[in-house]
């Protein structure tokens, strides 16, 4: 059982010999130098790139620009260049920012993304070397990345050694880190009990605790739990937000409740949360599994009456089921849609589609679709054109 103990200017000069320099200084035409982001973001060579980013080591334009940053450290990390990424990152510990606490946080960040998580721990560790205050900012920052390389052993120990030897008072951030990475080792009871810890200090579970622990018990497909922390959640007055609904909804859906998931769509409404494309795509989903096509079809154009506009995803799905239905006519409208927007369904449906179109008579709307295929950028193999040609040619 883990333990989570609450611890504690201007000038002038009449000077002809100036006057006459300056003179001559300003009719110089001067070439403008290329800004370093600009050099940065350009450069591909790995050995080029550390040399230009060590260069600009001072430079405020490019030490607080957090893309910078970050792409130079992801690239060197794809060159395996990672002697490159621990050279630049421990130089900027010594310089002004690494006193900073919101910088050294960046940096444990870059060691994680780079997957360097002892040298990520180890900057926790030694803050204090470079005179840096510790927080339970930092603190996260260092637990994310061990959580995220799935050593239980190692998470344990981080947690119930280093808020009181540091004197750090864990918040929320910390422990929904930890459920998340449990829930996602499949220990789903442990990240339970981490919840329950929590509150037992003080620490009140907030939307995002619930919605990842309701998510991943769904998905266990343990929906008695599920549902209870569902329940747990309202009495608690914790709201549920947009992404829980989504939980919900895509659980009612795989289980083959489409009206239950229509009907928690609209509960959402009612409660002002808007759905969005992932809301509508399930619940079409939803209808279109269970065979009522006619109800995935008011959907569609409710969602349109939201204010949304449907993605490529709702376009596959709407007309991989129409074509099952034998909807072929709406199947067509809606395609083209989807191809105008260079959103392509998957092979197999428009393989449905067209011998669709070709046995119902309709070999014009055959012929719209397979003008569309030729024109899609990047084109489609040769083999699969040939294939989706051929149904054409059959008359």
């Amino acid at each position: 059982m883990l333990s989570l103990r609450p611890v504690r200017r201007f000038c002038s000069s009449t000077n002809p010999t100036v006057a006459a320099a300056v003179s001559t200084h300003i009719s110089k035409p001067r070439t403008l130098e290329e800004p370093a982001l600009v050099k940065l973001k350009a450069e591909r060579n790995s050995d080029k790139l550390f040399h230009l980013f060590k260069a600009n080591s001072h430079n405020r334009l490019v030490i607080e620009n957090r893309f910078a940053f970050e792409d130079t450290v992801s690239r060197l990390a794809g060159a395996h260049r990672f002697d490159y990424i621990e050279h630049l990152l421990e130089h900027q510990k010594t310089l002004p920012q690494g006193r900073r606490e919101g910088f050294i946080v960046r940096i444990i960040m870059l060691y994680g993304k780079a997957g360097m998580t002892k040298h990520a721990v180890e900057t926790f560790y030694n803050m204090h070397l470079f005179g840096c205050t510790r927080t339970v900012k930092s603190f996260n920052a260092a637990l994310k990345v061990l959580a995220q390389t799935r050593d239980l052993e190692a998470i344990q120990l981080f947690l119930n050694e280093n808020p009181e030897k540091f004197d750090i008072t864990l918040d929320v951030f910390s422990v929904n880190i930890v459920v998340k990475a449990f829930c996602e080792m499949g220990i789903l009871d442990s990240a339970y009990l981490i919840m329950i810890e929590m509150e037992k200090l003080g620490i009140k579970p907030d939307v995002i605790t619930y919605t990842t622990l309701i998510s991943a018990f769904y998905k266990k497909d343990r929906f008695e739990i599920g549902n209870g922390l569902w329940n747990l959640m309202v009495i608690r007055r914790c709201f549920p937000n947009l992404a829980t609904f989504n939980v919900r909804i895509q659980y009612l859906v795989n289980k083959g409740r489409a009206w239950q998931a229509n009907s928690l769509m609209g509960m959402m409404q009612f409660l002002g949360i808007d759905p969005d494309e992932v809301t509508f795509n399930l619940v079409i989903k939803g209808f279109c599994q269970a065979g009522y096509l006619e109800m995935a079809q008011r959907v569609y154009s409710a969602l349109h009456g939201k204010g949304c506009k449907p993605n490529q995803r709702i376009y596959q799905t709407m007309i991989h089921y129409l074509c099952k239905g034998r909807e072929f006519d709406m199947a067509f409208t809606m395609c083209k849609g989807s191809m105008d927007k260079n959103w392509f369904p998957n092979v197999d449906t428009i393989y449905q589609l067209l011998e669709g179109l070709q046995k119902t008579g309709k070999h014009s709307k055959a012929m719209v679709i397979m003008m569309l295929i030729r024109r899609r950028v990047p084109p489609y193999p040769r083999d699969e054109l040939v294939a989706l040609q051929s149904i054409l040619s059959r008359g």
